[in-house]
């Protein structure tokens, strides 16, 4: 008898694939660039800008990344207010250490990313369609998945406040790993995998989404 395929199955995600060297370039919107690095300022505006094998620092106010598209790519101890990547196609991109006020990848194409280390208040997945997500050791404010496609995204030892996964379509999704006070629709966490404390702590949601009232 063939086995079934282990669930939840880890996410497949590998590091950036960076070349040796790097030439220095400035940001500029719809810029072109290939094995650059780039040392972000105040404001950066790369929207629907191209950056291949590229190495980001940054402290900035914000730096916008709308519409861009991002082939490994590795941004380490980056602190930013406002980092927006809104419709953005990700491919093998990391993030590691540092800062950033809000994260904003809603409606984003993801395919291999990784956050670790990282402080976010804010951090906007609202419509993206993701497939191979890691995230580790971070500290989260707030997260919203809202009509999020989620496969293969796996949390690991990171803390939130709270968590709206409205409409969220999920497979693989290993939420073990997330210590979060408040998830705002228990009933839209089919397809992820829990442990059994965090069922416990989601009885009362659950319950209430299914009309059953419970009084001691």
């Amino acid at each position: 008898m063939a086995r079934s395929p282990e669930s939840p199955a880890a996410p497949r995600v590998s590091p950036p694939d960076l070349p040796r060297e790097f030439g220095s370039a400035t940001a500029r919107r719809s810029a072109d660039l290939l094995a650059a690095r780039l040392d972000l300022e105040v404001t950066a505006d790369l929207a629907h800008a191209s950056l291949e094998q590229c190495t980001i620092t940054a402290d900035a106010d914000s730096v916008d990344l709308t519409g861009a598209t991002l082939i490994d790519v590795d941004m380490t101890g980056v602190r930013i207010a406002s980092l927006k990547m809104r419709d953005a196609g990700v491919r093998r991109v990391r993030v590691s250490g540092g800062r950033i006020g809000t994260l904003d990848l809603s409606g984003a194409r993801i395919d291999e990313l990784e956050l670790r280390d990282v402080r976010i208040d804010y951090l906007n997945l609202g419509g993206v369609r993701a497939t191979d997500i890691e995230i580790t050791a971070c500290s989260i404010r707030t997260i919203d998945m809202p009509q999020a496609e989620l496969t293969r995204v796996r949390f690991t030892d990171t803390r939130t406040d709270e968590v709206d996964s409205r409409g969220m379509r999920a497979a693989h999704v290993d939420l073990r790993g997330l210590d979060a006070s408040a998830f705002l629709d228990a009933n839209s966490l089919r397809g992820t995998t829990l442990s059994s404390f965090q069922v416990q702590q989601l009885a009362p949601v659950l319950a209430a989404g299914i009309g059953i009232q419970v009084r001691d």
